[in-house]
């Protein structure tokens, strides 16, 4: 679902969930994910502790409600019992709250400031679903190679991989939206290296004069894209996704059986040792 959040709305917002919900159970579909921070929008600033919703907030009932017929992953402001606040994605799935992910890498450079008011997350664990094995990354965590690795080490099915992207640069020749030519270069290298599905569901619309730059679309573990949104308008995109397809990518060409993280382990150990020149 390629939405448009209204900025710090969260009935609002919640609103918009449920009829995009409602609109995916009479599709057919089995799931339905959002964007980064759709619950709330993005360039929050002074109101991210404000929005801030811990896991189990009775605001997410209605949600949660919704769930019990179609797996759910939405973006929001999570607030831990430490008082600390992260940019999260929760998958809900048959009224429960089955997994959240925190993002790990904060962007703070450029127009960027998450780290003003957010904590970063340290981790990256699978979510199993009843649909099969869901790695999150969130935005940024998906140009740092490690994310992506670790959850194809876990064995996953698919990556979700949410995202609130400005629309940035043209194209050679200008045709399209340099920042789209680039996540669809990122995504599809990924689908490959980690021989997973790839789901990718950015945003639309505009914020403090910012404007995001859809482009969703969906990979298979193959690399090859099979379907899109093109544009930077709201919409919908539905597609079939065969989880067995990435056991059988990893089969015909077998690259995690051949994987030798130790040596990663072992360099890592190495690097940490050795004086900074």
């Amino acid at each position: 679902a390629q939405v448009e959040p209204t900025l710090g709305n969260l009935e609002a917002n919640r609103a918009l969930h449920l009829d995009e919900v409602a609109r995916a159970k009479e599709a057919g579909a089995g799931a339905v994910v959002f964007p980064e921070l759709s619950l709330t929008g993005y360039f929050l600033k002074d109101q991210t502790s404000e929005v801030a919703l811990s896991r189990e907030s009775k605001f997410l009932a209605p949600l949660l409600d919704a769930s019990r017929e179609v797996s759910i992953g939405l973006g929001f402001v999570e607030r831990a019992r430490d008082g600390r606040v992260y940019n999260a994605y929760a998958w809900l799935e048959d009224g429960a709250v089955l997994g959240v992910h925190r993002k790990v890498h904060l962007v703070t450079y450029g127009m960027f400031e998450e780290s003003r008011d957010l904590a970063p997350g340290e981790q990256y664990r699978p979510i199993d679903t009843k649909l099969g094995r869901l790695g999150v990354l969130i935005c940024e965590d998906l140009w740092h190679m490690e994310g992506a690795w670790l959850h194809f080490q876990q064995g996953v099915d698919a990556l979700i991989v949410p995202s609130a992207s400005p629309a940035r640069g043209v194209e050679a020749g200008g045709d399209g939206l340099g920042s789209v030519r680039n996540w669809k270069s990122l995504l599809e290298t990924t689908a490959m290296l980690t021989q997973a599905w790839v789901t990718h569901v950015n945003r639309t619309g505009w914020e403090d004069g910012i404007s995001f730059g859809g482009g969703s679309r969906v990979i298979d573990p193959y690399g090859v894209e099979v379907g899109a949104l093109p544009g930077l308008d709201p919409g919908r995109l539905a597609v079939d996704i065969d989880t067995r397809e990435a056991a059988r990518a990893r089969t015909s060409v077998p690259l995690r059986r051949d994987e030798k993280p130790w040596i990663l382990r072992r360099e890592l150990d190495r690097l940490a040792e050795e004086p900074e020149s």
